[in-house]
């Protein structure tokens, strides 16, 4: 009886062996979290938009000024000789190197005379258009162009304006 109760005792603790090896405690695994922030987009300018020396004739005209500083004329628009400064807005785009970039173009500025005259740019061009890549440096020129509208008459003088040739850069 001994022998039964030891083999009896033997297999119900390889019974509970067996069991608690297919019992399992709560398990769990780890994660690790991360954020990267980018560098900031940044523009700067870096030259003026300057449609030059013009003349005016009879009849209005536009001058198209090119995002690689040529310009056309148009109508009753004559370009002289003696061309002055011409030049297309430039800038410099700085920010996350490889990334790219959305461009947002004003759709018109006007300049103004100290006569009180005025003239309205529109149809702004950029290169890159649209949208632009940051070298791997982090760091792309971005320039622009436009079409000058001159009307008849147009008083002479220097026209200018203040602050609306604005450039907006933004990731995309």
């Amino acid at each position: 009886m001994k022998t039964q109760i030891r083999i009896i005792a033997i297999a119900m603790l390889l019974i509970g062996i067996s069991i608690s090896s297919f019992a399992q405690n709560g398990v769990s695994a780890t994660a690790n979290g991360s954020a990267n922030v980018l560098i900031p987009i940044a523009i700067t300018k870096s030259a003026d938009m300057n449609f030059g020396n013009l003349a005016v004739s009879q009849t209005s005209g536009t001058i198209v000024l090119g995002t690689n500083g040529t310009r056309t004329n148009t109508g009753g628009v004559t370009l002289p000789s003696v061309s002055g400064t011409v030049s297309a807005a430039s800038f410099t785009v700085t920010g996350e190197p490889s990334f790219t970039y959305g461009i947002i173009l004003p759709s018109a500025i006007t300049l103004n005379s100290t006569g009180g005259d005025h003239m309205t740019v529109n149809t702004f061009v950029s290169n890159p258009s649209g949208i632009g890549t940051l070298s791997s440096g982090g760091t792309q020129t971005l320039n622009v162009g436009a079409t000058l509208n001159v009307n008849f008459p147009q008083g002479a003088g220097i026209y200018t304006n203040s602050s609306d040739l604005t450039v907006w850069v933004n990731y995309n």
